[in-house]
């Protein structure tokens, strides 16, 4: 409860201050709001377009926040992004399966790139205590560089070689039930893997004995090891599970709300996961609220700046502030103590009497 308090208290802080900037550059923070909320949820289409948006920051913001509980900062989620889209785009290429378990074999395969690309990095934590944040910046370089030679040298595409061949419609996972029940838009099934995954993740994390001695090592890995608990086989599980989650990320970007992958490109929703964990406060329910909260500001700001002289950078502003205020969120806190604090010794106290009254 307090959690949500202070992630709450936090967005409202954001908008507040992204208000005072409008006003600082004459225009008006009601209508810009006004423009930013019909621009993501005006009608059905932009509300498709809204929640496929915020569908591969689910699966970042869980990556994560399931880091962040097992007393990891996985900051790679952009690179293992990358590869299990690469890994889902070149299932789609070369194999000729019936859509379901193309799909499915998809899926997977994005799945398994992930956490083979972040099991380097649990692997040097685990074995010789590197700090997981250098090791996945590196493997996001390392990852850049590998679709910079793969995608134009494999499985580049007819016109551009900046990007790879074109999915057919069959082998992404838009599907006609959903375009058609939101207008056209670019909703896709990933939304639908966003939501097992939130269930699963909350269910491992809250009700199962993996998920005990994973946040047990999170807190405290020498007092775990004194516990009897396997430390470097929990790091290690702990970053596969999480680059997992980055990698069927990726493969809802690229065969989702995309229909190819380009090189040259670090998507930034591997590091705006880290901003939807610090607003979810690193619980699968928040971040998934967290990630539909950034879909709403992404996806309005094009129609915000294009009714108003607002630029379309404000929305990142907000969205920084915010972010920033959420990580200050121990502040937040001391000033929530204080105030409930105050209000308990006032009541306490009860009502002065002066001598004459009685």
């Amino acid at each position: 409860m307090r959690n949500t308090i202070v992630s709450l208290i936090s967005i409202i802080l954001g908008l507040v201050a992204g208000g005072i900037l409008m006003l600082f550059i004459g225009s008006n923070p009601i209508e810009g709001y006004s423009y930013l909320l019909q621009g993501a949820l005006k009608n059905l289409e932009r509300i498709g377009n809204t929640l496929a948006t915020a569908t591969p920051l689910v699966f970042t913001g869980l990556s994560v926040a399931f880091a962040f509980r097992t007393g990891l900062f996985n900051i790679g989620a952009s690179g293992q992004m990358l590869v299990g889209g690469l890994a889902a785009t070149a299932v789609a290429l070369t194999f000729d399966f019936s859509r379901p378990i193309l799909l499915l074999v998809m899926v997977l395969a994005g799945l398994v790139a992930g956490a083979l690309w972040a099991f380097v990095p649990g692997l040097l934590k685990a074995k010789f205590n590197v700090h997981e944040v250098v090791s996945t910046i590196m493997m996001n370089w390392i990852a850049y560089w590998t679709i910079y030679y793969i995608v134009p040298g494999y499985f580049k595409g007819e016109f551009l070689e900046t990007e790879s061949k074109k999915l057919a419609e069959s082998e992404t996972l838009r599907t006609p039930f959903l375009t058609n029940m939101f207008d056209g838009s670019y909703i896709n099934l990933g939304l639908f893997l966003a939501v097992i995954a939130v269930i699963i993740i909350a269910f491992i994390i809250d009700k199962t004995t993996l998920g005990f001695e994973l946040k047990a090592v999170g807190f405290n890995r020498f007092a775990a090891e004194y516990a009897g608990m396997k430390v470097n086989r929990n790091i290690i599980l702990s970053m596969l599970i999480s680059g997992a989650l980055a990698g069927v990320g990726g493969v809802a970007l690229y065969t989702g709300n995309a229909s190819s992958i380009q090189i040259g490109i670090l998507p930034a929703q591997g590091y705006d996961g880290i901003a939807v964990a610090l607003l979810g406060a690193n619980h699968p329910v928040g971040v998934f609220f967290a990630a539909v909260l950034f879909g709403i500001l992404y996806s309005g700001t094009g129609f915000m700046n294009a009714m108003t002289e607002i630029p379309p950078e404000l929305a990142n502003t907000i969205i920084a502030i915010i972010i920033y205020f959420a990580a200050t969120s121990v502040m937040i806190e001391r000033l929530l103590n204080k105030f409930k604090a105050r209000k308990s010794n006032k009541d306490k106290s009860g009502p002065v009497v002066e001598k004459g009254d009685s």
